[in-house]
């Protein structure tokens, strides 16, 4: 049996539990619990404060986890990184007020900077001298009262620091997503393999579709170069003289347009399913 820790709360948590659900894993837990067993799977999950969560799998207390790319990078520990999850994108920006002359990071380099990441904030900026304030929350408030002239702080849409009467300079100094890691060396445990191999197979269910349609011979060989999945296409024929029926995967971002080709060509019964898991 495995130990993986998991987010207890933030924007990692609901995504982090509906992926797991997706594949196969019982993480419902009760009101205030901080561990879930999951028998079937051969799994324990525990509920850790995402910043929390590098520190104990690359320490080898858990065997694997989810988090924050950025968690990761603060802590500087070093915990194998298996998969990005493709959700829970962030950035980490520089940030001063509307009205500061300020306009580039190596002028916010020599402010007093408040950030929850110190590690990363004195990597990206390449000083370190740099006046920081540490803080735990609610950085952007930080210069409004008078601790600090600039922040470096996690942006999504940019919305909070603009009600704090900020605004990011420069480019982003770390982006961010949701990652799977686990413990150097056991990474080949036969449970962390399948919990790897689940999300995996969720993921691309998430980035491709099953197309299915029927086709004139005649044009066959032009319908499959549309749909060329990703070995290639499964051609059956039919019963009626001069048709084949064809399957295929295609990247969900482009099925419709897919089908507008398809229809346009000739072919009939054109059908776009989900596909709620997949190993390639």
């Amino acid at each position: 049996m495995i130990k993986v820790a998991l987010p207890n709360k933030g924007v990692l948590f609901e995504p982090t539990m509906e992926l797991l659900s997706a594949c196969g894993y019982k993480v419902a837990r009760t009101q205030g619990a901080l561990s879930v067993l999951d028998n079937e799977n051969q799994v324990e999950f525990y509920f850790l404060r995402p910043s929390d969560i590098p520190v104990y799998v690359s320490n080898g207390l858990l065997d694997a986890g989810i988090t924050g790319q950025d968690f990761v990078a603060e802590k500087g520990v070093e915990p194998t990184q298996l998969l990005e999850l493709h959700f829970g994108a962030s950035r980490l920006c520089a940030a001063v007020p509307f009205d500061s002359p300020i306009t580039t990071l190596e002028q916010v380099a020599e402010l007093r900077i408040a950030t929850s990441f110190p590690v990363i904030t004195r990597k990206a900026l390449g000083n370190p001298d740099l006046k920081l304030v540490q803080l735990e929350g609610a950085v952007e408030i930080a210069v409004q009262l008078g601790i600090a002239e600039a922040v470096v702080d996690v942006v999504d849409t940019g919305r909070t620091l603009a009600e704090a009467g900020l605004r990011v300079v420069g480019e982003p100094l770390f982006r961010s997503q949701a990652a799977f890691y686990a413990h150097p060396g056991r990474e080949v445990m036969g449970e962390v393999t399948i919990m790897k191999q689940r999300l995996e197979g969720k993921l691309v269910a998430m980035e491709y579709m099953m197309v299915e349609y029927d086709v004139p011979g005649e044009i066959l060989a032009d319908a499959c170069r549309v749909t060329p999945g990703l070995e290639s296409p499964t051609v059956t024929r039919l019963q009626r003289e001069g048709w084949y029926s064809v399957k295929a995967m295609i990247a969900r971002r482009e099925a419709h347009n897919i089908m507008d080709e398809l229809s346009r060509m000739g072919c009939r019964g054109i059908l776009l399913t989900n596909i709620e898991s997949a190993r390639i």
